[in-house]
């Protein structure tokens, strides 16, 4: 058994290196950072194949296609990703154009690359790393809620044309609210709520898309969050996403 992951280096993409890895996985495990990568290689107690590459680049995402096409990959995690907080007509059009490059393009491009091989076998698992985000728009956090809504839908639409054909092979989106993470370092954000453990979350998606679960929330709390939205008017609900992520902001 063999799993490719990307955005490996840090956080649920690395939780998920290791669980998957005590599971008996081989991996190949793609991301910016070598020198993480090596490190998180020597830790695993199975077979481990190290790929540094930048995916914002798409000559990049091609040729980490066609570097492992021949391998045989039973599951894909589109885990890399990043956001970026702050008022549209504020935020960097360049971090913005280059986040879109990362979580959708290289999501994009890898899936349907992937499953159209996984499609010719009839097996195989692609899990979309998306976010609560993706159920709604985010303002203060836009693009990076955009990307997500994305990232979700295409892998429902995918989901159902694979369940039309009776397909054995299976995708899942993964839909976590806050993580402890990296991710709002990089952002440039501070949460200030708990979130939920990176280990815990990968463990869960790994455990439910193992299983063919097509939307995996990890937490009660974000199930909660996300079932009474459904019940707040669109307006109410952008302000109150406004003030949310208005506090996350890191003004220092």
């Amino acid at each position: 058994m063999q799993a490719l992951i990307t955005g490996a280096s840090s956080g649920i993409g690395k939780d998920m290196a290791r669980y998957l890895s005590s599971l008996g996985y081989d991996l190949i495990l793609v991301a910016r950072r070598k020198g993480r990568l090596q490190d998180l290689k020597k830790e695993l107690p199975t077979h481990v194949k190290v790929i540094p590459l930048d995916l914002s680049n798409l000559d990049n995402v091609y040729e980490l296609y066609n570097t492992v096409r021949d391998e045989d990959i039973d599951v894909l995690i589109n885990n890399a990703g990043f956001g970026l907080f702050g008022e549209f007509f504020e935020t960097d059009l360049e971090t913005e154009l280059k986040m879109i490059e990362v979580n959708i393009q290289a999501v994009h491009v890898l899936t349907k690359l992937f499953l159209k091989d996984m499609m010719d076998k009839d097996k195989g698992i692609i899990l979309n790393v998306a976010s609560s985000a993706g159920f709604m728009a985010g303002p203060k956090l836009s693009t990076y809620y955009a990307t997500k809504n994305y990232c979700l839908r295409l892998t429902e639409a995918i989901y159902e044309e694979l369940r039309q054909r009776k397909s054995n092979v299976h995708v899942s989106a993964l839909c976590p609210g806050p993580v402890d993470t990296e991710f709002n370092a990089v952002a440039r954000g501070i949460f200030h709520t708990k979130g939920a453990k990176s280990a815990y979350v990968a463990k869960y998606a790994i455990d439910k898309a193992l299983k063919h679960k097509l939307i995996i929330v990890p937490t009660l709390k974000m199930k909660l969050v996300l079932f009474f939205s459904k019940f707040v008017p669109q307006k109410l609900l952008l302000r109150i996403t406004y003030l949310i992520q208005d506090r996350k902001i890191n003004r220092r």
